[in-house]
C-alpha cells in the first residue's frame, strides 16, 4: 500500500514539473480581452467606435422619448402661451447634466485613479459628488415650483396625476417605482 502511494505522488510531482515546463516555454501572447481572447489595437478601437456609435443611438432614443413625454404633457395641461417660458425652464431643469469629457482616461481609467486616491480624499471626492446631485435637484425643484405656480387648479390637477420622472426609473428593478411590484404599490397607499 505504501508503494502505491510513493508511485502516485512521484506521478503528480511529474505531472507538475511538466506542467511547469510547458508554461515556460510557451510563447508570449498578445493581451487578452474580457473573455481570454487575445485583442489588437484594432479590434479595441472597432470595439471602442461601436460602443459611443451605441451610446449616441441611446441619447437620440432618449431625446425622442423625452421630446414625446413632453408634448403629451403640453397637450394634457392645455399651456397657454404665457405659462409655456416657466414650461420650458422646467423641462431644461430636468434634463440630465453633461457629463465632463476626460482627455486620455476611460471609464476604466478614472475608477483606477480614484481608488489610488487615500481614503480620506475618496470620501472628499464622494461628498463632492453628491453636493452636485442636491444642487441638480434643488435646481429642479426650484423649476418645478415655478411652473407649479402659474399652473390653475384643473391644470395642477393633471399634472399631479402624473408619474414622477428623472432618477426613479434610472436602474430599472433596482429600487425604482414598483420595484416590489404590487407589494410596493400596497405600502405607499
Amino acid at each position: 500500500m505504501n508503494t502505491l502511494r510513493k508511485q502516485i505522488l512521484v506521478a503528480f510531482a511529474a505531472v507538475g514539473f511538466a506542467g511547469a515546463a510547458f508554461a515556460q516555454t510557451t510563447p508570449a501572447a498578445a493581451p487578452e480581452g474580457r473573455h481570454g481572447h487575445a485583442v489588437t489595437a484594432e479590434q479595441r478601437a472597432a470595439h471602442q467606435a461601436e460602443r459611443q456609435a451605441k451610446r449616441a443611438q441611446f441619447q437620440a432614443k432618449r431625446a425622442e422619448r423625452q421630446a414625446a413625454r413632453a408634448a403629451k404633457l403640453r397637450a394634457d395641461l392645455k399651456l397657454t402661451e404665457q405659462q409655456e417660458p416657466a414650461f420650458a425652464a422646467f423641462l431644461a431643469a430636468g434634463k440630465p447634466a453633461q457629463r465632463p469629457q476626460h482627455q486620455g482616461t476611460g471609464k476604466t481609467g478614472e475608477r483606477a485613479q480614484f481608488a489610488a486616491l487615500p481614503a480620506p480624499q475618496r470620501m472628499e471626492r464622494m461628498v463632492e459628488r453628491q453636493k452636485q446631485r442636491t444642487a441638480r435637484m434643488e435646481a429642479r425643484l426650484a423649476a418645478l415650483n415655478n411652473f407649479y405656480a402659474v399652473l390653475t387648479p384643473e391644470q395642477k390637477k393633471v399634472f399631479d396625476s402624473q408619474p414622477m420622472r428623472g432618477g426613479f426609473g434610472k436602474h430599472r428593478g433596482h429600487g425604482g417605482p414598483g420595484h416590489h411590484g404590487a407589494r410596493s404599490a400596497a405600502m405607499q397607499s
